[in-house]
């Protein structure tokens, strides 16, 4: 195996949180070119930073045999493509292909006979060889399986976690062919200390990977929608869920905002393919349109609370604490805060926002959100915390409840703050 891998040239296409720790690791063996259309993203990088802190600025050090580039002629020298764009999906809940297309188009004009091409970016199953491919083949004019070679290896980065780091998550690889799958898996193999698994082809490991985040979106669409009916038995979801994880197989999820680049993406990637072939899925969707729903939800029960409390909705001023997707990362991709942000704002309140994880530019650019660039004291009608950032953990109830007027809610999503100390949880 290792003559096989011997003068591999990897090129990984897109740097963002899934390509640029591959890179990395890659660039510590093999002669590796990280390629990014973004020009200031591959200038923070040759100046040694990486602004999403997936990377440390040490970790970029280490890797001496990764260098960066934004010029697609640099990508002829190299001989396996690793393509990690974005897979998103439309305001009509479609899979946007647009920027993976892009990429095919772009290696189509680069590949040459004997290369290989590894997709990692999420898909449905068959996308790679049904609807890349014949990119490939037609730009380039070559013939897959007989002049180039595909894999598919699902990335599996959960963005701001430091603990599941590419090398120790196990990697899901596969081939074109039985020859090009044990290529792919060893390449793999010799970065990822926790291991591979080789699927048996490339529709195998797209199937694996779709369903990952499925199943996950719709055990939180359970715990959403018990949230709801506990809240209306008013009864405290989070103790529910604490004696019940007391038995041994009870399954740890806990209700929110259901965001990010994944859980809330993949699954239409799945129902659009399962559509394609005449079969329309009840479950996966029903679990989307619940989680999708939530931030309504959560809105209508702060009005509520507000109402009780006999505060005045229309004109109060809200503070939302945290904007990202999730907690203690700057990622905002598909975050479902902007729902309860929008929602808010039907009502007529003035909302400020407030993240030290968040880029005010980025905020603005993808959503059109003024951050705020501090709460400010004895001026909230009622806050809503719904990121758990360490910063707001720290702050602690009583801080954050100095944000507040005399009377005031608090309304904690992620059960930051013990029970007592708040006026709701979700």
């Amino acid at each position: 195996m290792q003559d096989l891998l011997s003068g591999k040239k990897i090129a990984v296409i897109g740097l963002g949180y899934v390509g640029l720790p591959l890179a990395v690791e890659f660039g510590k063996k093999y002669d590796t070119l990280g390629f990014d259309i973004n020009q200031s993203r591959i200038t923070e990088l040759l100046n040694g930073h990486d602004s999403t802190l997936e990377v440390s600025d040490e970790e970029l050090k280490d890797s001496p045999k990764l260098n960066y580039s934004c010029s697609a002629d640099d990508l002829k020298a190299c001989n396996t493509y690793i393509v990690t764009v974005p897979t998103p999906i439309d305001e009509h809940n479609q899979p946007d292909l647009t920027p993976l297309i892009k990429a095919s188009e772009m290696l189509g004009g680069v590949v040459s006979k004997g290369d290989i091409i590894i997709y990692e970016s999420t898909v449905y199953p068959g996308a790679t060889e049904e609807d890349c491919i014949p990119v490939v083949e037609r730009v380039s004019g070559l013939e897959f399986n007989k002049d180039f070679y595909a894999g598919y290896s699902p990335e599996r980065i959960n963005p701001g976690d430091k603990e599941h780091r590419v090398t120790n998550i196990l990697k899901v690889t596969s081939g074109s062919t039985p020859e090009i799958a044990d290529i792919v898996d060893g390449l793999y193999k010799s970065i990822i200390t926790a291991g591979t698994h080789k699927a048996s082809s490339i529709k195998v490991a797209e199937a694996a990977k779709v369903i990952e985040n499925t199943q996950r979106d719709v055990n939180i669409a359970l715990i959403n929608e018990l949230s709801i009916i506990f809240n209306k038995l008013n009864i405290d979801t989070l103790e529910v869920l604490e004696a019940a994880g007391t038995k041994w197989n009870f399954l740890p999820f806990r209700p929110g905002l259901v965001g990010g680049h994944c859980i809330g993406v993949d699954p239409y990637y799945l129902t659009h393919k399962a559509e394609t072939v005449g079969y329309h899925p009840e479950m996966i969707l029903a679990g989307r349109r619940l989680n999708d729903g939530m931030g309504e939800y959560v809105v209508s029960q702060l009005v509520k609370k507000m109402l009780q409390k006999r505060l005045h909705v229309k004109g109060a001023n809200v503070l939302v604490m945290g904007f990202t997707f999730k907690e203690n990362c700057p990622d905002l991709r598909n975050t479902r805060v902007i729902d309860i942000v929008e929602e808010l704002k039907e009502y007529n309140v003035n909302v400020d926002v407030v993240d030290p994880w968040c880029s005010a530019e980025e905020a603005k650019h993808e959503y059109n959100i003024e951050l705020a660039a501090e709460a400010k004291e004895n001026h909230y009608d009622a806050i809503l915390l719904a990121v758990g950032h360490n910063e707001f953990k720290e702050l602690g109830a009583e801080e954050i409840r100095k944000f507040g007027k005399s009377e005031h809610v608090l309304y904690d999503l992620k059960y930051v703050l013990d029970k007592a100390s708040v006026d709701m949880r979700l």
